[in-house]
């Protein structure tokens, strides 16, 4: 059953990874542009949703409040920052947008100190549920798992049978043929950077009750999230789904079992120390293994 429940929690942590990837693969899918600044919008989503869970302790509200306060923010970003960086050149984009973290971390130690912020659980989605005999699993992380493949579903049907899904297809690879019909491209890029935005948000309002809110938190699992873009291929939602499945799966794995493994095998100081160090890096293995075979990705989007 310990198998089954970290396959679980594999597939918890890659749902999480999979809408911190899908916005960044939309945007730079779509736009062209490399965005360090999504982890922040991330804990934008995450401290908003802390506040108002805090002060109203609705968790609808604590949701919305969340999604919301990272879709505007990013939409302001959008407007001000990045729409003067679309024919830039890459090195300009990484820069610009790293200048935003700082700002941003800084402005939440200013607003919120360096205290990380501790969001209760839910109390509909507290406790367990008993899946098979043997086998009792957090109610919030099976809530978690629904709502990702939710999001992911209904993100598939909006790109492909919807003509706003049409017209980002279609601006990513004929953008000027999609200006001449006359579609507004600036219009549709602040909205292609406000969904990657809200999809940012509503991850780190799912991670907030996991992990703990705190200044920095984006940045450590927008690394995760490009591994990510890079194992699905650069541009597709698709690809960014099935990466972020196989990453949270091999994560979580290696994690629980690799200890186990090499006890077996060596001592104990030394099994614990490989493990340790091989788990760490279990990613960026699967990484390189799937460019050693795939050298696009899994599921490469059309360039």
């Amino acid at each position: 059953m310990i198998v089954l429940e970290q396959l679980l929690n594999g597939v918890q942590f890659g749902i999480t990874l999979f809408l911190m990837s899908a916005g960044l693969t939309l945007i730079f899918g779509i736009m062209g542009v490399i965005n360090l600044a999504h982890g922040s919008l991330y804990m934008i989503g995450a401290y908003a949703a802390a506040l108002v869970a805090a002060h109203i302790g609705s968790v609808g509200l604590a949701l919305l409040g969340g999604i919301a306060a990272a879709a505007v923010s990013g939409i302001v970003i959008e407007f001000i920052v990045v729409r003067r960086l679309y024919e830039r050149d890459h090195l300009d984009q990484v820069l610009a947008t790293f200048a935003l973290i700082l700002i941003i971390n800084q402005g939440a130690s200013m607003l919120f100190g360096r205290q990380p912020l501790f969001v209760s659980m839910p109390a509909a989605l507290s406790g367990s549920v008993t899946l098979l005999p043997g086998l009792a699993y957090p109610v919030y992380r099976l809530a978690v798992i629904v709502l990702g493949l939710s999001v992911a579903a209904g993100l598939f049907l909006l790109i492909h049978y919807t003509r706003v899904g049409m017209l980002v297809r279609a601006g990513a690879t004929h953008r000027q043929m999609v200006r001449a019909l006359g579609v507004n491209v600036g219009r549709l890029y602040t909205v292609v950077f406000g969904l990657g935005a809200l999809l940012a948000g509503l991850a780190g309002v799912i991670a907030g009750p996991i992990t703990a809110v705190q200044v920095g938190m984006g940045e450590q699992i927008l690394i995760l999230a490009f591994v990510v873009v890079v194992i699905g291929g650069l541009g597709s939602v698709r690809g960014a789904f099935f990466g972020a499945l196989a990453a949270g799966l091999v994560d979580t794995m290696s994690r629980a079992f690799l200890q186990m493994l090499f006890r077996h095998l060596m001592g104990g100081s030394n099994a614990d120390a490989l493990a340790s160090g091989m788990s760490s890096i279990s990613i960026y293995l699967l990484m390189a293994f799937v460019l050693l075979v795939r050298p696009h990705g899994l599921l490469a989007g059309k360039t």
